[in-house]
């Protein structure tokens, strides 16, 4: 604790936009005087989950880790805990009731009154559940405590508006609600002055960007601006639809330099008939035809995708046609999940659910085949050059192997031998963009243990707009903890 402040945790499940609420949550707390807990600590003052409700077993994680948490409340007076994001927009009074130690809920919506309804909770000694039905300030508005110095979230819209069965998010999130471009690129512009290379654009269905203020090539317009903005040596996107996905956008993606050459293209199944009752709007030839051209364009694309198994309904042809799909693309990494129901979609509903052991034997016929050929596509890489920016604490194995790691454009992770050809250059450190040749692959990274070829500095943390400021830069100029890589990434999924 550091003078007598209230420190915080901030524990977060589920996919990118969580991940970057968790930030805007941490900003907002920091914002409100209290500091981070060490990550060693047993507990902190404050802890708050950020939930995800895709999965069925959503809430058994949270009220496992509620569970563990209430003899720590008892024992520790003045100990607050917070459940906030999609399992707190849905389940509402319910997380109270099963965990009567919480002391606030807060949803999607509303993530800019957690401080509030501490404060509220504090004074009143009772539970505060407040759940907006529609977003009160967009995200970008709130303070953020960035988890990277060099990397960062952006979102550009929040909410879906799509009708896929089997997801709760749209309901949870809401429609959608795009940012202006102005203010998108002012943010980013933003973060480039205080030594970010590399953004991540976010939303739910991110390229369907401008459909919110009528403009149909927003999205591609929005990534040749971000090829104008000197400093910026990274754009990525996540995650995409196949049926937004238009030939201006991979024009947009071939034609700017910073535009990274990988693509996270969503397939949940390669069989038209599941594809219809999913109410996914395209059809297995209109997705192989979207990869054919990227790779037409973009000849060294990693392409990854989502497969779910066992979807209501789903014969062995159906998943067959998955698999034939997986075969065609060869996809660089696959995310793959088991259906999973969830109360309130209408895939819950639909007959013909897939006893547990058909679709558990289908998920690991899957698992092989894309393991194949994840190694596969990965061996092609061995005696390339990449140039992969390095991160801090991303190989679990760096500190017994002396190795350092990082992430190459095709955002493929590579753990590679930090002594530089040059002694001259002096020591690599996270944050630098690292020249190597790749010397071994397998399923899930790539290893370069020849002496890197070459360094590349990237001005310090900070240094640009302290020297706007005139005010000092380097180590501890920006807010950050070290340069921590996003997903979703190639590797062990």
């Amino acid at each position: 604790m550091s003078n007598g402040a209230r420190t915080y945790q901030v524990k977060t499940f589920g996919c990118q936009m969580n991940v970057h609420d968790s930030e805007r949550m941490a900003g907002l707390l920091e914002a409100a005087g209290y500091v981070r807990a060490p990550k060693d600590a047993d507990a902190a003052d404050v802890v708050v989950f950020n939930t995800c409700a895709v999965r069925e077993n959503a809430d058994n994680r949270l009220y496992g880790n509620l569970g563990l948490l209430a003899p720590r409340k008892a024992a520790r007076p003045g100990m607050q805990i917070a459940v906030g994001g999609c399992l707190a927009q849905k389940d509402r009074d319910t997380i109270v009731r099963r965990a009567p130690w919480v002391d606030v809920v807060f949803g999607t919506h509303n993530v800019g009154k957690l401080p509030v309804l501490l404060e509220r909770a504090r004074i009143r000694e009772e539970a505060q559940v407040e759940i907006a039905e529609s977003l009160e300030v967009f995200p970008s508005t709130l303070p953020t405590r960035r988890e990277s110095d060099r990397l960062a979230w952006v979102s550009i819209s929040v909410g879906c508006n799509n009708t896929c069965t089997f997801c709760i998010v749209p309901a949870l999130r809401g429609k959608e609600k795009d940012r202006r471009p102005g203010e998108i690129l002012a943010e980013i512009e933003a973060l480039v002055e205080d030594g970010v290379c590399e953004i991540t654009l976010l939303g739910q269905n991110v390229n369907a960007y401008g459909s919110d203020f009528g403009d149909r090539r927003a999205f591609s317009d929005l990534l040749r601006a971000c090829g104008r903005i000197e400093g910026l040596e990274r754009v990525r996107f996540t995650s995409p639809h196949p049926r937004d996905f238009t030939d201006d956008v991979i024009e947009a993606m071939a034609q700017t330099p910073n535009v990274m050459p990988q693509l996270h293209m969503p397939l949940q199944s390669g069989s038209d008939r599941v594809l219809r009752a999913m109410r996914r709007s395209y059809r297995q030839d209109r997705y192989l035809g979207i990869i054919e051209r990227v790779r037409a364009a973009i000849p060294d694309a990693a392409i990854t995708t989502d497969i779910i198994v066992g979807f209501p309904g789903e014969t062995e042809e159906d998943f067959e046609q998955t698999l034939h799909v997986v075969r065609e693309a060869r996809f660089a990494q696959a995310f793959t999940f088991q259906y999973s129901k969830r109360p309130g979609t209408p895939a819950a509903e639909m007959p013909d659910q897939i006893p547990k052991e058909i679709v558990q034997r289908r998920y690991e016929r899957l698992v092989e085949l894309q393991e194949e050929i994840s190694w596969a596509e990965n061996r092609g890489q061995v005696g390339r050059v990449v140039e992969v920016l390095v991160s801090e604490g991303e190989g679990r194995k760096d500190g017994a192997t002396r190795r350092l790691s990082g992430r190459a454009p095709d955002n493929r992770l590579v753990h590679f031998n930090p002594e530089p050809a040059d002694p001259a250059e002096g020591p690599v450190r996270p944050g630098d963009l690292v020249t190597v040749e790749i010397t071994y692959a397998a399923p899930h990274h790539l290893l370069a243990d020849k002496p890197a070829l070459s360094v590349r500095r990237l001005p310090p943390v900070g240094a640009r707009s302290a020297a706007a400021r005139g005010g000092p830069a380097g180590p501890g100029a920006g807010a950050g903890a070290g340069v921590m890589l996003g997903l979703p990434g190639i590797g062990a999924p």
